[in-house]
Protein backbone atom coordinates (compact mmCIF):
# COMPACT_ATOMS: atom_id res chain seq x y z
CA UNK A 1 0.00 0.00 0.00
CA UNK A 2 1.32 3.42 -0.95
CA UNK A 3 2.14 5.87 1.82
CA UNK A 4 -0.53 8.47 2.51
CA UNK A 5 0.23 11.77 0.85
CA UNK A 6 1.41 14.43 3.28
CA UNK A 7 -1.21 17.18 3.54
CA UNK A 8 -0.73 20.77 4.70
CA UNK A 9 2.05 22.29 6.84
CA UNK A 10 3.48 24.14 3.83
CA UNK A 11 4.70 27.11 5.89
CA UNK A 12 6.34 24.86 8.48
CA UNK A 13 8.09 22.75 5.83
CA UNK A 14 9.34 25.89 4.12
CA UNK A 15 10.70 27.25 7.38
CA UNK A 16 12.62 24.03 7.96
CA UNK A 17 13.87 23.98 4.38
CA UNK A 18 15.15 27.54 4.77
CA UNK A 19 17.14 26.45 7.82
CA UNK A 20 18.56 23.53 5.89
CA UNK A 21 19.97 25.94 3.30
CA UNK A 22 21.73 28.06 5.92
CA UNK A 23 25.44 27.82 6.54
CA UNK A 24 25.05 27.61 10.31
CA UNK A 25 23.67 24.91 12.59
CA UNK A 26 20.06 25.28 13.73
CA UNK A 27 18.26 24.35 16.95
CA UNK A 28 14.53 23.94 16.36
CA UNK A 29 11.72 23.51 18.90
CA UNK A 30 8.40 22.01 17.79
CA UNK A 31 5.44 21.76 20.11
CA UNK A 32 1.78 20.91 19.79
CA UNK A 33 -0.91 18.74 21.27
CA UNK A 34 -0.88 14.95 21.19
CA UNK A 35 -1.66 13.37 17.78
CA UNK A 36 -1.19 16.66 15.89
CA UNK A 37 1.57 15.39 13.58
CA UNK A 38 4.83 16.77 14.98
CA UNK A 39 6.87 13.65 14.24
CA UNK A 40 5.22 13.25 10.84
CA UNK A 41 6.22 16.80 9.93
CA UNK A 42 9.89 16.13 10.62
CA UNK A 43 9.78 12.78 8.83
CA UNK A 44 8.33 14.50 5.77
CA UNK A 45 11.00 17.21 5.90
CA UNK A 46 13.84 14.70 6.40
CA UNK A 47 12.66 12.00 4.01
CA UNK A 48 15.48 12.71 1.54
CA UNK A 49 18.06 13.76 4.14
CA UNK A 50 20.42 12.00 6.59
CA UNK A 51 18.13 11.56 9.59
CA UNK A 52 18.52 10.28 13.15
CA UNK A 53 15.50 9.94 15.43
CA UNK A 54 15.58 9.39 19.19
CA UNK A 55 12.33 8.81 21.07
CA UNK A 56 11.66 9.03 24.79
CA UNK A 57 9.91 6.18 26.59
CA UNK A 58 6.35 6.94 27.65
CA UNK A 59 5.77 7.34 31.40
CA UNK A 60 4.94 3.97 32.94
CA UNK A 61 5.63 1.96 36.03
CA UNK A 62 9.28 0.94 36.04
CA UNK A 63 10.44 3.53 33.49
CA UNK A 64 13.34 5.42 35.06
CA UNK A 65 15.94 7.95 34.02
CA UNK A 66 18.28 5.05 33.31
CA UNK A 67 15.62 3.43 31.12
CA UNK A 68 15.56 6.61 29.05
CA UNK A 69 19.35 6.65 28.71
CA UNK A 70 19.42 2.95 27.77
CA UNK A 71 16.80 3.51 25.06
CA UNK A 72 18.78 6.44 23.67
CA UNK A 73 21.92 4.27 23.59
CA UNK A 74 20.03 1.48 21.84
CA UNK A 75 18.72 3.83 19.15
CA UNK A 76 22.15 5.41 18.74
CA UNK A 77 23.71 2.00 18.14
CA UNK A 78 20.91 0.91 15.81
CA UNK A 79 21.15 4.02 13.63
CA UNK A 80 24.89 4.67 13.58
CA UNK A 81 26.51 1.27 13.96
CA UNK A 82 28.21 2.17 17.22
CA UNK A 83 28.48 -0.59 19.81
CA UNK A 84 25.62 -0.37 22.30
CA UNK A 85 26.83 1.11 25.57
CA UNK A 86 25.44 1.60 29.05
CA UNK A 87 25.99 4.91 30.77
CA UNK A 88 24.42 6.76 33.66
CA UNK A 89 25.55 10.08 32.23
CA UNK A 90 23.72 11.88 29.41
CA UNK A 91 26.87 13.86 28.66
CA UNK A 92 28.69 10.69 27.58
CA UNK A 93 25.83 9.57 25.36
CA UNK A 94 25.52 13.01 23.77
CA UNK A 95 29.29 13.02 23.14
CA UNK A 96 29.02 9.72 21.25
CA UNK A 97 26.25 11.19 19.09
CA UNK A 98 28.21 14.37 18.48
CA UNK A 99 31.22 12.40 17.26
CA UNK A 100 29.08 10.67 14.61
CA UNK A 101 27.56 13.88 13.24
CA UNK A 102 30.45 16.31 13.41
CA UNK A 103 30.63 16.60 9.61
CA UNK A 104 28.15 16.61 6.76
CA UNK A 105 24.40 17.19 6.63
CA UNK A 106 22.36 15.78 9.48
CA UNK A 107 18.82 16.18 10.78
CA UNK A 108 18.48 14.91 14.36
CA UNK A 109 15.14 14.58 16.12
CA UNK A 110 14.72 14.27 19.89
CA UNK A 111 11.09 13.13 19.93
CA UNK A 112 9.05 13.43 23.14
CA UNK A 113 11.93 15.20 24.82
CA UNK A 114 9.85 15.69 27.94
CA UNK A 115 9.87 11.93 28.44
CA UNK A 116 13.58 11.66 27.65
CA UNK A 117 14.39 14.15 30.40
CA UNK A 118 12.34 12.27 33.01
CA UNK A 119 14.08 11.85 36.34
CA UNK A 120 17.33 13.57 35.42
CA UNK A 121 17.50 17.29 36.21
CA UNK A 122 20.84 17.54 34.37
CA UNK A 123 19.43 16.44 31.01
CA UNK A 124 18.72 19.88 29.55
CA UNK A 125 21.92 21.52 30.81
CA UNK A 126 24.02 18.68 29.37
CA UNK A 127 22.15 18.92 26.09
CA UNK A 128 22.81 22.65 25.99
CA UNK A 129 26.49 22.06 26.65
CA UNK A 130 26.90 19.50 23.87
CA UNK A 131 25.05 21.83 21.52
CA UNK A 132 27.38 24.72 22.27
CA UNK A 133 30.63 22.76 22.42
CA UNK A 134 30.10 20.32 19.58
CA UNK A 135 26.84 20.02 17.64
CA UNK A 136 26.61 23.61 16.50
CA UNK A 137 30.16 23.43 15.20
CA UNK A 138 28.75 21.50 12.24
CA UNK A 139 27.17 24.22 10.04
CA UNK A 140 25.07 21.62 8.18
CA UNK A 141 23.30 20.19 11.23
CA UNK A 142 19.72 20.67 12.44
CA UNK A 143 18.70 19.49 15.89
CA UNK A 144 14.94 19.33 16.50
CA UNK A 145 13.47 19.14 20.00
CA UNK A 146 9.88 17.96 19.93
CA UNK A 147 7.23 17.20 22.54
CA UNK A 148 3.53 17.05 23.32
CA UNK A 149 3.71 18.66 26.76
CA UNK A 150 3.84 22.21 25.48
CA UNK A 151 3.87 23.78 28.95
CA UNK A 152 7.03 21.84 29.87
CA UNK A 153 8.74 22.95 26.68
CA UNK A 154 7.66 26.53 27.29
CA UNK A 155 8.94 26.59 30.85
CA UNK A 156 12.11 24.54 30.51
CA UNK A 157 13.36 25.43 27.02
CA UNK A 158 11.68 28.43 25.40
CA UNK A 159 11.63 30.50 28.60
CA UNK A 160 14.87 29.12 29.99
CA UNK A 161 17.85 31.43 30.29
CA UNK A 162 20.03 28.45 29.36
CA UNK A 163 18.47 28.29 25.89
CA UNK A 164 17.91 32.00 25.37
CA UNK A 165 19.36 33.14 22.05
CA UNK A 166 20.17 29.58 20.96
CA UNK A 167 16.89 28.58 19.33
CA UNK A 168 16.78 29.22 15.59
CA UNK A 169 13.13 28.36 14.96
CA UNK A 170 10.04 27.73 17.07
CA UNK A 171 7.08 25.93 15.48
CA UNK A 172 3.69 25.37 17.10
CA UNK A 173 1.48 22.92 15.22
CA UNK A 174 -2.27 23.48 15.20
CA UNK A 175 -5.10 21.42 13.76
CA UNK A 176 -5.44 21.13 9.99
CA UNK A 177 -7.85 23.56 8.40
CA UNK A 178 -11.21 22.34 7.11
CA UNK A 179 -9.87 22.40 3.56
CA UNK A 180 -6.76 20.43 4.53
CA UNK A 181 -8.84 17.95 6.52
CA UNK A 182 -11.01 17.39 3.46
CA UNK A 183 -7.92 16.79 1.32
CA UNK A 184 -6.63 14.26 3.84
CA UNK A 185 -9.96 12.42 3.83
CA UNK A 186 -9.81 12.35 0.03
CA UNK A 187 -6.24 11.03 0.10
CA UNK A 188 -7.41 8.28 2.47
CA UNK A 189 -10.07 7.26 -0.03
CA UNK A 190 -13.00 8.66 1.93
CA UNK A 191 -14.64 10.33 -1.05
CA UNK A 192 -18.14 10.56 0.35
CA UNK A 193 -20.56 13.48 0.51
CA UNK A 194 -19.82 16.76 2.26
CA UNK A 195 -22.32 15.79 4.96
CA UNK A 196 -20.50 12.50 5.62
CA UNK A 197 -17.19 14.33 5.91
CA UNK A 198 -18.60 16.94 8.28
CA UNK A 199 -20.08 14.12 10.35
CA UNK A 200 -16.72 12.42 10.75
CA UNK A 201 -14.87 15.69 11.35
CA UNK A 202 -17.30 16.48 14.18
CA UNK A 203 -15.41 13.73 16.01
CA UNK A 204 -11.87 14.12 14.68
CA UNK A 205 -11.58 17.86 14.17
CA UNK A 206 -8.43 18.69 12.25
CA UNK A 207 -6.21 16.29 14.19
CA UNK A 208 -4.39 14.20 11.55
CA UNK A 209 -4.10 11.00 13.58
CA UNK A 210 -7.83 10.95 14.30
CA UNK A 211 -8.65 11.63 10.65
CA UNK A 212 -6.36 8.80 9.52
CA UNK A 213 -8.38 6.32 11.59
CA UNK A 214 -11.20 6.55 9.06
CA UNK A 215 -11.97 3.42 7.06
CA UNK A 216 -13.16 4.45 3.58
CA UNK A 217 -15.13 1.21 3.26
CA UNK A 218 -17.60 2.45 5.86
CA UNK A 219 -19.86 5.48 6.20
CA UNK A 220 -19.06 8.23 8.69
CA UNK A 221 -21.66 6.87 11.12
CA UNK A 222 -20.25 3.36 10.86
CA UNK A 223 -16.72 4.66 11.43
CA UNK A 224 -17.80 6.59 14.51
CA UNK A 225 -19.62 3.55 15.87
CA UNK A 226 -16.56 1.30 15.43
CA UNK A 227 -14.15 3.84 16.91
CA UNK A 228 -16.26 5.06 19.82
CA UNK A 229 -19.00 2.60 20.72
CA UNK A 230 -17.43 -0.84 20.44
CA UNK A 231 -15.51 -2.24 23.46
CA UNK A 232 -12.19 -2.25 21.60
CA UNK A 233 -12.81 1.00 19.74
CA UNK A 234 -9.58 2.98 19.43
CA UNK A 235 -11.16 6.17 20.76
CA UNK A 236 -13.14 4.70 23.65
CA UNK A 237 -10.26 5.20 26.10
CA UNK A 238 -8.35 7.92 24.26
CA UNK A 239 -9.53 10.40 26.88
CA UNK A 240 -7.57 8.78 29.70
CA UNK A 241 -4.40 8.59 27.63
CA UNK A 242 -4.58 12.30 26.82
CA UNK A 243 -4.55 13.31 30.46
CA UNK A 244 -2.27 10.58 31.78
CA UNK A 245 0.42 11.16 29.15
CA UNK A 246 0.28 14.94 29.25
CA UNK A 247 -0.49 15.83 32.83
CA UNK A 248 0.41 12.77 34.90
CA UNK A 249 -0.58 13.04 38.55
CA UNK A 250 -2.57 16.23 37.94
CA UNK A 251 -4.81 14.60 35.35
CA UNK A 252 -7.84 14.73 37.67
CA UNK A 253 -8.05 18.52 37.82
CA UNK A 254 -7.54 18.82 34.06
CA UNK A 255 -10.34 16.32 33.56
CA UNK A 256 -12.65 18.36 35.79
CA UNK A 257 -11.90 21.59 33.91
CA UNK A 258 -12.41 20.12 30.44
CA UNK A 259 -15.54 18.26 31.56
CA UNK A 260 -17.04 21.53 32.83
CA UNK A 261 -16.08 23.40 29.66
CA UNK A 262 -17.68 20.70 27.52
CA UNK A 263 -21.06 22.14 28.49
CA UNK A 264 -20.13 25.73 29.36
CA UNK A 265 -18.39 28.63 27.70
CA UNK A 266 -17.35 30.42 30.83
CA UNK A 267 -15.34 33.13 32.51
CA UNK A 268 -12.53 32.26 34.88
CA UNK A 269 -14.50 32.67 38.13
CA UNK A 270 -17.34 30.52 36.77
CA UNK A 271 -14.93 27.70 36.00
CA UNK A 272 -13.42 27.89 39.49
CA UNK A 273 -16.89 27.67 40.97
CA UNK A 274 -18.02 24.97 38.56
CA UNK A 275 -15.17 22.59 39.39
CA UNK A 276 -15.26 23.54 43.09
CA UNK A 277 -11.63 24.56 43.21
CA UNK A 278 -10.01 27.31 45.23
CA UNK A 279 -9.09 30.23 42.98
CA UNK A 280 -5.32 30.61 42.95
CA UNK A 281 -2.38 31.21 40.71
CA UNK A 282 -2.08 27.45 40.41
CA UNK A 283 -5.55 27.18 38.88
CA UNK A 284 -4.59 29.84 36.35
CA UNK A 285 -1.59 27.70 35.48
CA UNK A 286 -3.85 24.71 34.85
CA UNK A 287 -6.03 26.69 32.47
CA UNK A 288 -3.01 28.09 30.69
CA UNK A 289 -1.60 24.57 30.30
CA UNK A 290 -4.80 23.44 28.59
CA UNK A 291 -4.66 26.43 26.26
CA UNK A 292 -0.99 25.87 25.45
CA UNK A 293 -1.68 22.18 24.83
CA UNK A 294 -4.45 23.04 22.36
CA UNK A 295 -7.46 21.65 24.22
CA UNK A 296 -8.99 24.90 25.45
CA UNK A 297 -9.26 28.29 23.77
CA UNK A 298 -9.69 31.75 25.29
CA UNK A 299 -11.42 34.65 23.58
CA UNK A 300 -11.64 38.26 24.76
CA UNK A 301 -14.62 40.55 24.61
CA UNK A 302 -14.09 43.79 22.75
CA UNK A 303 -15.62 47.23 22.79
CA UNK A 304 -17.76 47.78 19.71
CA UNK A 305 -17.09 51.53 19.82
CA UNK A 306 -13.32 51.55 20.26
CA UNK A 307 -12.45 48.13 18.88
CA UNK A 308 -10.23 47.53 21.92
CA UNK A 309 -10.32 44.29 23.87
CA UNK A 310 -11.78 44.25 27.36
CA UNK A 311 -10.54 42.42 30.44
CA UNK A 312 -13.49 40.01 30.16
CA UNK A 313 -12.58 36.70 28.54
CA UNK A 314 -14.35 33.40 27.93
CA UNK A 315 -12.89 29.91 27.94
CA UNK A 316 -14.25 27.05 25.84
CA UNK A 317 -13.32 23.44 25.15
CA UNK A 318 -12.02 23.56 21.59
CA UNK A 319 -11.03 19.94 21.09
CA UNK A 320 -13.60 18.06 18.99
CA UNK A 321 -12.81 14.62 20.35
CA UNK A 322 -13.11 15.68 23.99
CA UNK A 323 -16.38 17.44 23.31
CA UNK A 324 -17.68 14.26 21.64
CA UNK A 325 -16.35 12.07 24.44
CA UNK A 326 -17.99 14.03 27.25
CA UNK A 327 -21.31 14.30 25.44
CA UNK A 328 -21.69 10.83 23.94
CA UNK A 329 -19.11 8.31 25.20
CA UNK A 330 -18.57 9.03 28.88
CA UNK A 331 -22.27 8.90 29.90
CA UNK A 332 -22.49 5.38 28.42
CA UNK A 333 -18.90 4.27 28.98
CA UNK A 334 -19.74 1.21 31.07
CA UNK A 335 -22.29 0.00 28.52
CA UNK A 336 -19.77 0.59 25.72
CA UNK A 337 -17.08 -1.40 27.54
CA UNK A 338 -19.54 -4.24 28.11
CA UNK A 339 -20.43 -4.36 24.43
CA UNK A 340 -24.02 -3.27 25.04
CA UNK A 341 -23.85 -0.11 22.95
CA UNK A 342 -22.39 -1.34 19.68
CA UNK A 343 -25.78 -1.42 17.94
CA UNK A 344 -26.61 2.19 18.73
CA UNK A 345 -27.88 4.27 15.86
CA UNK A 346 -25.69 7.37 15.60
CA UNK A 347 -28.65 9.44 14.46
CA UNK A 348 -30.47 8.49 17.67
CA UNK A 349 -27.83 10.06 19.92
CA UNK A 350 -29.25 13.02 21.87
CA UNK A 351 -28.77 16.32 20.09
CA UNK A 352 -27.03 14.66 17.15
CA UNK A 353 -29.19 16.33 14.54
Amino acid sequence: MDAIKFIGREAELQALQDLYKKRTASLVVIKGRRRIGKTRLIEEFAKDKPFLRFVGLAPAKGVTAQSERDEFARLLSQQTGLPEVTSNDWAKLFALLAEKVKQGRHVILFDEITWMATGDPTFLSKLKNIWELSLQQNPQLILVLCGSISTWIEENILSSTGYFGRISQQITLHELTLSQSNKLLQALGFGRSAYEKFLYLSLSGGVPWYIELVNPAYSAAENIKKLCFEPDGILVNEHQYIFHDLFGKRSEIYGKITRFLATHTAEYHDIVKGVQYTSSGLFSTYLEALITSGYVSRSYAWDIKTGNTKNISLYRLSDHYLRFYYKYIQPKLRLVQQGQYRDISISALPGWN
